[in-house]
């Protein structure tokens, strides 16, 4: 793998995290040129145990992903949740969310430099970056499509009810992985014209993909306890989701 220009140091403070009874990850602060980012991870004791990646949403790393890092683990892959946020930045408030998603959203080098740093600290703790799929949430869910037109050599990229559409300047061209897109009809953040323009945009490249829409499905319907939460569709999205790692990963 390249290693990234701006990536100055990569250092790590391990500690416990704060999670559930059962938990089996850890958090780690870790350096991106002069930046400190709290990351989690579970890396499963076999170097030959399949990757996953997940990208958070726009409140940040939080109990969330924890959980879903704990149900892959549960299922025997590693798995590494980043931060693109810094250490310690968790918005809550809506401002402030469309705040640090969108300084992201300005600087793609930047989201893609911290993406590849995150890949190379779930590296450098054991996890196989070359047996790896990347998913993500809402924002994080724009973030792995992101990833996937960098044209990291990653098995998969997966989005779970996020941002469709491609910036100006930018296409699939350079892909490797087979992508999957787990989308809500009744999203009103994110529009089936948007759904339907990135099909279209992937098959022009010719890129291997699978889009499944969920009907009476709202903008993050996995997000557990939350009043957009559909459990059926939860349920349904994320078994598609462990077939498509199996499909795609060597065990």
């Amino acid at each position: 793998m390249k290693k990234i220009k701006y990536i100055m140091m990569v250092i790590f403070f391990m500690s416990m995290a704060v999670t559930s009874m059962g938990a089996s990850g850890k958090m780690i602060s870790y350096k991106i040129g002069n930046n400190v980012y709290e990351g989690y991870y579970s890396i499963n004791k076999s170097p030959e145990a399949p990757l996953v990646l997940i990208i958070h949403d726009w409140d940040g790393l939080t109990d969330y992903e924890i959980r879903r890092v704990e149900m892959l683990a549960d299922l025997g892959y590693s798995v590494f949740a980043m931060d693109l946020f810094g250490a310690g930045i968790r918005p809550t408030e809506v401002k402030d969310r469309r705040q640090h998603t969108g300084e992201l959203y300005a600087d793609r080098q930047k989201m893609r430099s911290l993406m590849l740093g995150a890949l190379e600290v779930a590296r450098l703790k054991g996890g196989n970056i070359h047996n790896a799929v990347a998913m993500g949430y809402c924002f994080g869910g724009a973030a792995a499509l992101e990833f996937a037109r960098s044209g990291i050599n990653l098995k998969g990229f997966v989005t779970f009810h996020g941002g469709l559409s491609t910036p100006e300047g930018q296409d699939y061209s350079k892909t490797k992985g087979e992508i999957l897109v787990l989308h809500g009809t009744a999203d009103a953040n994110i529009s089936m014209d948007d759904f339907a323009k990135l099909a279209v945009e992937l098959e022009d490249k010719g890129i291997s993909h699978e889009m499944i829409t969920y009907s009476g499905a709202p903008h993050a319907f996995t997000v557990f306890d939350s009043p957009s939460y559909r459990k059926e569709t939860d349920e349904k999205s994320w078994k598609r989701f462990i077939e498509f790692l199996d499909e795609n990963l060597n065990k």
